[in-house]
């Protein structure tokens, strides 16, 4: 039994405490959050958990193994950072922090103290994104030329960061799970429309080894809510459409391939190919519920993180990247990546 304590409740803690409270092998003991309203609501669905406004009574508290962080994202390191110094294991909302080098601190931190760092990027914990990743490393959908996505929808616009660091998490970091690798480098353009200063839109090209393109596109500024990944490979391609019930994935077997021998053009032409049309089945599990388990497993068993403190890192040097290549017109940037922890080899 794992006992926790959450910290935050406002948009997203509630699930988090529901998930770890719903899991046999966790305990919710305490939550902490400045609001007072906050706290009430969670006494009124959650009688024996301890509530509290000063998040540091959980980091003293004996009975605690893990600290669930789920605060504005300013908060994320001096919090995590704080509950690993007290020897507690973290698990930490996107982004793991608001810098590279807050989120590396937190990362050598946690291999130092042999203690636990995990990051809340949900998406891969979903049935639909471990498919992909399967459908990718089994040869179907054959050499991958680009993967596009498109999240956008209108609002929630947040005054403490840019859309970039608010949706492109997600994106990034499903792309380096299926994709197995890591960008190299990164180039972006975004804009302000609604709040100087802040981005609402912007496009985000990443190129990763093996000439792989993706582009991500971010908007709280579109009327429609769009959640689609499009992923083109050699063999088929493939959408997905988070916000499909029941046809997350589309597996086409569609493709052109080019004559591999001609002496004049004449005789050069492009062979098409138009196939059937997929669905697999999918588990239908909560993505959140899982990944609540695996971040248990991940201390109890010792089974591998999939959304580590490198894994957050990773995202974080992309994330920081794309700002820096706005703010040179779109620039290409090369991310340099620190060598990865001793936990990580």
């Amino acid at each position: 039994m794992v006992n926790v304590g959450v910290v935050g409740c406002g948009y997203w803690g509630p699930n988090l405490i529901r998930n770890f409270s719903n899991l046999k092998s966790s305990r919710v003991v305490s939550c902490a959050d400045v609001k007072e309203d906050r706290l009430s609501h969670m006494k009124q669905l959650y009688p024996t958990i301890r509530a509290t406004n000063d998040f540091r009574e959980i980091l003293k508290d004996p009975e605690i193994d893990a600290v669930i962080i789920a605060t504005p994202v300013a908060q994320h390191y001096p919090v995590a950072k704080e509950a690993l110094e007290a020897g507690k294991h973290v698990f930490v909302e996107k982004p793991l922090a608001q810098s590279v080098e807050e989120g590396k601190a937190l990362v050598e931190l946690a291999a130092r103290l042999g203690r636990t760092l995990m990051v809340g990027h949900t998406f891969v914990f979903t049935a639909a994104v471990n498919k992909i990743k399967d459908l990718i490393w089994s040869g179907e959908l054959g050499e991958i030329h680009y993967v596009a996505s498109s999240r956008v929808n209108l609002g929630i616009f947040q005054e403490d960061i840019n859309v970039v660091w608010d949706l492109a998490p997600h994106d990034i970091s499903i792309m380096n799970y299926v994709l197995n690798s890591r960008p190299v480098s990164v180039s972006a353009v975004g804009q302000s429309y609604i709040r100087p200063g802040i981005e609402d839109v912007a496009f985000l090209t990443l190129k990763y080894p093996q000439a792989a393109l993706a582009n991500i596109h971010v908007s709280w500024l579109n009327p429609n809510k769009i959640r689609s990944t499009t992923v083109v490979g050699s063999k088929k391609m493939l959408v997905y459409d988070d916000i499909s019930s029941l046809e997350k994935i589309r597996i086409y077997d569609k493709g052109v391939t080019m004559t591999p021998h001609y002496d004049t053009f004449g005789e050069f032409h492009l062979s098409y190919r138009y196939g059937d049309i997929m669905i697999p089945r999918l588990d239908d599990a909560e993505p959140l519920k899982t990944e609540c388990q695996h971040f248990v497993d991940v201390i109890e068993k010792g089974v591998p993180s999939r959304s580590d403190g490198d894994h957050g890192l990773d995202v974080l040097l992309a994330l920081e990247t794309a700002g820096r290549s706005m703010r040179e017109r779109g620039a290409e940037i090369a991310i340099e990546y620190p060598p990865r922890t001793e936990s990580a080899k």
